[in-house]
């Protein structure tokens, strides 16, 4: 299973329709190339009325997908206490 990113991926994408990858698996970068047939990952279809620069969710976090909300900086992020506040 491919690891989420950390970062979003930049597109700038011309008018039209474009199918956003969301498995990971692509070998066509952030575009759908297919791989996902036999997963239960399904493209973004994202249609564009004119040329647009997005910050496309890497993550799978988001709740804006495709597009990227800042939900990968909290990846990995849990509330533990401090080494020194061990013994409080």
């Amino acid at each position: 299973m491919p690891q989420a990113s950390n970062q979003p991926t930049v597109l700038a994408l011309d008018a039209g329709t474009h199918a956003l990858c969301t498995c990971g698996l692509s070998q066509n970068g952030a575009f759908c190339d297919g791989s996902h047939q036999g997963t239960d990952k399904t493209p973004h279809i994202l249609k564009l009325d004119t040329a647009k620069t997005i910050a496309s969710c890497s993550c799978g976090n988001s709740s804006n997908m495709p597009f990227c909300d800042g939900s990968h900086t909290q990846i990995g992020n849990t509330q533990s206490t401090p080494w020194w506040k061990f013994w409080a």
